[in-house]
């Protein structure tokens, strides 16, 4: 029986670096979508190539997504988007402790909500070497053939998105100690303990809520304790979630509506950030798993 043709060969090497490659883009873009979109579009630029030619299949197919994602950062700075802090990161939501799809899992790792939204602060270049450095080992002097500098100012680059990165909050590396506390603050919500849940939130806790008049910004403890308090008597069920790999929860109310999703930053038994999503146009959009019975 003959081999796989060519191009068949050349699908399944592709194949094989698929993961990794919209793991980069996603970091880069911060949507599952466009990451999607750009590893397509180095597939077909692949497809256009004379394959021999290349001698390193994944540093040729990274220098190409680089290149695609630092195009459509750049696009997006001409756009007049939203500001990083209005715009909401692409948020996976899957059950916790659930089966979740290969490529969620994926996706999720490592790339929690505060690191996503920082990550936006940065320029394009910025982004690209910080990203594929220090997340991915990819050399400096790789890194600058993609964006055309030096290995140095690479180097420089990498440093200066560094900076920006590390007054980032570390979430807790075990997850049974984030769930905890985050089992803590419900329960405190749910029984109306005001000062539980002061205790549970770190003294200059953010809260950031993303709802249908736009996004609303409260910092410290108590004053985000109250509208909690207030919000939680609305709820009538509540699935315990993993939020972009950091614990949270989805929240329904009356007649089987989706009130919100909730995602929690733990620090040292702390939250130290939440966000929140009860903007319908969002939520319907975030293929939510289903109430449980």
């Amino acid at each position: 029986m003959a081999g796989p043709g060519p191009h068949e060969a050349l699908a399944g090497a592709f194949e094989q670096q698929r993961e990794r490659l919209v793991a980069v883009a996603y970091r880069m873009l911060g949507s599952r979508v466009d990451a999607e979109d750009a590893v397509q579009e180095a597939w077909i630029r692949l497809a256009r190539q004379d394959a021999a030619a290349i001698d390193n299949l994944a540093g040729w197919l990274t220098t190409v997504v680089g290149r695609v994602c630092i195009d459509v950062l750049r696009s997006r700075t001409t756009q007049a988007e939203l500001s990083y802090e209005d715009r909401l990161p692409e948020l996976v939501v899957t059950v916790d402790g659930g089966a979740a799809p290969e490529d969620d899992v994926m996706l999720a790792e490592s790339v929690g909500l505060a690191l996503l939204v920082v990550l936006d602060t940065l320029t394009p270049t910025e982004r690209l070497a910080f990203v594929l450095h220090d997340m991915f080992a990819v050399p400096f002097a790789e890194i600058g053939e993609i964006i055309g500098r030096s290995t140095d100012a690479t180097k420089m680059l990498a440093s200066r998105a560094r900076r920006k990165v590390q007054g980032t909050p570390r979430p807790e590396q075990e997850p049974r100690r984030q769930r905890a506390v985050v089992d803590a603050f419900l329960a405190a919500a749910q029984n109306g303990d005001f000062e539980g849940l002061v205790r549970l939130l770190d003294p200059k806790v953010t809260w950031r809520t993303y709802h249908p008049q736009g996004v609303t910004t409260t910092v410290g403890a108590a004053a985000v304790a109250g509208p909690i308090l207030r919000g939680i008597r609305s709820m009538t069920s509540v699935l315990p979630a993993l939020v972009n790999g950091e614990p949270g929860f989805v929240a329904w109310g009356a007649r089987d509506k989706v009130l919100g999703v909730v995602a929690c930053t733990v620090v040292d038994g702390r939250i130290v950030e939440l966000l929140t999503v009860s903007d319908r146009k969002l939520l319907d959009t975030m293929g939510l798993p289903a109430r449980p019975a």
